[in-house]
């Protein structure tokens, strides 16, 4: 493959003159070209300019980035960066309204470059933009009646440039006073502000949040739930969004002791209600931010139950035992017996009689059941909210059960139990929210206790569908997978209400689950006879080899990754791609996403093949070690894999999705001539395997396949059948 060109040819913009095509040597240092551009328009002081792309971001162009400028590429020669700094310094300290509105719209736009920021920064840049917001805006604040759209652009434009700054994480956000926080928080406070004061507003305070445990405590000072909850009620789903966004945030940094506590006056605030209405059934379809802030809120309420489901029940504790006691009550209406009605012997042999009947597995002591963790006292706090508030439906369920045959009977205690616990990992109750998810359901903002109302629903599937397997007690786990299957595949449909996923799960019965299956996959039966098997092991080879090289053409391709941030800002990315001859990793970094294919010589960096030691996943890599605790959730660990070469030097990704997670896996897996072990080999094995041996067998169809081949048949006794055809 030919080296990278040295040279890129491209147009050179100057105000009020002709662009200049000029070829650019990469290897002359940046400073150089730029005098040479400043000297063919007769300009002194080449030092004060600067090159930029002649685009709507007007990035700078370094000697870190230089090697993004492609062929045909239109630069501007500007004023460096230092001088805009210094020259955008002053004027936004302007007497004049127009010119200090004007220059604050420029440093917003500048403000996106880091080049520039770093400049702005270092001439105490923040602490002007802070110092403004505090006091230096209140001279205009008696001009606000007549000049209100201004005033409202001027404190636009400036909170706009402070997002943009401090999102190239170059300042701490410790550093920020509490007159600060309490103006910021007065334009969320205020009813009538303008709205794109109010969105950055709010996404100061969620980052203000996120980044600092002390600065949480002053955000929450300042800020209630009923101030922010008004703004839920407009129409305007960015700020619906910025909202919510605040609300998750400060939900996620509050102590452990006031989440219960935040969480009840959300309910007071009926923060679902006004969600379910003016969000999820709103006309304005949901995007993709939205869905990601109402995922987070969704863990985030469902992680309200981890300290339930991680309580032991101490079978000492009266109060706790009166539970199981009202349990009983209520299934079979029985009065309270007076303390003399009968022997103590006879009191222990009725209750022995109706735990049996409850489904405990231990009759004697149902409390032992509940020591389990997970799902702990969450299990029988469920139990009681579907005696209480659908006592006909447990009822029935209960003396159902005790009715039967003792190897028939559905334990609904044990059954409780283990639902609880498989419902909670289904929901993933006590992980922290994955960073990139969206897969929030509509069916849990439709109600106040819709964790209890899921487990009332699926208890009484797990009923149906035991009576439909006519299940033992030695078929209790087969059952209860089940189940598992008929919930994921109903949840799968993204029900708008509890109503409609019941109905869904009426329609996945044990028998249509049956056939999903049996559509879904290879009839085993049939292929697990010796001749197939051994057809199968001879086929295995080629496949793996196919897969293999479609593996590799994948990485031919290149795959664009994201540069993982913290900060809400423009995503950065970098391309990585292999070399035809399967000899060399070329990649480098990208401005956007591209829209097709990224050529080699665009990617001016390379990595041999033959340097790379090993590849390492999840947490073991250099990447995931470095970032905080937010980070280091099972999606983005998950992603990640690093290629390790020389010495200890490493080139880091986090793949856009679990699909190159695996082809980028395996193809590096098998240039380094190792196994392919990813879920997605397994998967095309599976599925080119089944295609293959059903091709194979097509002339077999309805023929059986003997388990050994037939006998030779013995020779003849004589060979007068034999005849010569000439």
């Amino acid at each position: 493959m030919p080296p990278p060109a040295d040279t890129v040819k491209v147009a050179i913009e100057w105000p009020g003159a002709f662009p200049k095509l000029m070829e650019i040597d990469q290897k002359k240092p940046l400073s150089a070209i730029i005098k040479e551009v400043c000297e063919g328009w007769s300009l002194g002081n080449h030092e004060n300019f600067a090159l930029q792309i002649a685009d709507a971001t007007n990035f700078y162009i370094t000697e870190k980035n230089r090697n993004d400028i492609k062929n045909g590429s239109i630069l501007r020669l500007t004023t460096s960066p230092y001088q805009t700094a210094i020259q955008l310094h002053e004027r936004i300290q302007s007497s004049s309204m127009d010119a200090k509105l004007e220059s604050l719209k420029d440093l917003a736009n500048a403000s996106r470059d880091i080049t520039f920021a770093q400049e702005f920064i270092n001439l105490d840049g923040i602490s002007l933009l802070t110092l403004m917001v505090e006091s230096g805006t209140e001279r205009y604040q008696k001009l606000q009646k007549i000049m209100k759209p201004c005033f409202g652009d001027l404190l636009s434009f400036t909170l706009t440039a402070f997002v943009e700054l401090m999102d190239h994480g170059i300042v701490s956000w410790d550093t920020f006073s509490v007159a600060f926080i309490k103006k910021i928080a007065s334009y969320v406070n205020k009813s009538a502000m303008d709205t794109a004061v109010l969105q950055r507003s709010l996404a100061i305070l969620e980052s203000m949040v996120l980044n600092s445990q002390d600065l949480y405590h002053k955000v929450a000072q300042e800020i209630t739930i009923g101030q922010l909850i008004p703004h839920l009620q407009g129409t305007d789903q960015d700020i619906q969004t910025y909202t919510i966004a605040v609300i998750n945030a400060l939900f996620l940094k509050a102590p452990e002791e006031k989440r219960q506590e935040m969480a009840h006056i959300l309910a007071q605030k009926q923060l679902r209600s006004i969600i379910l209405s003016n969000v999820i059934r709103s006309s304005t379809p949901i995007n993709d931010e939205m869905a990601h802030q109402l995922y987070v809120l969704q863990v985030l309420t469902f992680n309200l139950l981890e300290d339930r489901m991680m309580t032991k029940m101490d079978p000492q504790d009266q109060a706790q035992r009166d539970i199981i006691f009202e349990l009983r009550r209520i299934a079979f209406d029985v009065e309270c017996e007076p303390n003399n009605s009968g022997s103590i012997e006879k009191r222990k042999s009725m209750y022995t009689r109706d735990y049996k009947k409850l489904g405990f597995i231990n009759h004697v002591n149902p409390a032992v059941d509940f020591t389990q963790i997970p799902p702990g006292m969450l299990a029988l706090d469920n139990m009681l909210y579907f005696a209480r508030h659908h006592q006909d439906a447990y009822i029935r369920i209960v003396l159902e059960n005790s009715s039967r045959e003792d190897k028939h009977e559905c334990p609904f205690g044990r059954s409780s139990i283990e639902l609880t616990k498989m419902l909670c990992e289904i929901l993933k109750v006590g992980e922290l929210p994955s960073e990139n998810c969206h897969d929030f359901h509509p069916m849990f903002f439709t109600h106040d206790r819709s964790f209890e109302e899921f487990f009332c629903i699926c208890i009484q599937l797990l009923n149906k569908t035991w009576k439909e397997m006519r299940a033992t007690s030695e078929d209790f786990n087969k059952v209860m997978q089940v189940v598992r299957e008929q919930i994921m595949r109903a949840l799968t449909l993204k029900p708008n209400s509890l109503d409609q996923f019941k109905s869904r799960l009426q329609n996945l019965s044990y028998t249509e689950i049956l056939k999903i299956r049996q559509s879904e996959r290879m009839n085993q039966e049939d292929f697990q006879s010796r001749p197939i098997l051994e057809l199968r092991e001879k086929i295995q080879p080629e496949i793996m080899e196919l897969i293999k090289q479609q593996r590799l053409n994948r990485l031919c391709d290149g795959t664009c990754f994201r540069k993982i941030s913290s900060r809400r800002r423009q995503d950065k990315f970098w391309y990585c791609r292999l070399s035809p001859n399967h000899k060399v990793l070329h990649y480098g970094d990208l401005e956007e996403s591209p829209q097709g294919e990224v050529p080699h010589d665009s990617l001016q960096d390379k990595l041999p093949v033959a340097d790379i030691k090993a590849v390492i996943t999840g947490k073991d890599c250099p990447h995931m070690k470095e970032k905080g605790a937010l980070k280091q959730n099972k999606e983005v660990l998950e992603l990640a894999f690093s290629v390790l070469y020389e010495s200890d030097e490493y080139l880091n990704f986090i793949a856009p999705d679990k699909h190159e997670y695996c082809v980028w896996t395996d193809g590096l897996n098998a240039l380094l001539g190792k196994e392919m072990t990813s879920d997605y080999t397994k998967s095309d094995m599976d599925t080119l395997l089944s295609m293959e041996m059903k091709l194979r067998l097509l002339d077999l169809e309805n023929i059986q396949i003997p388990e050994a081949p037939p006998p030779i048949p013995k020779e003849p006794s004589n060979y007068d059948f034999v005849y010569d055809c000439n």
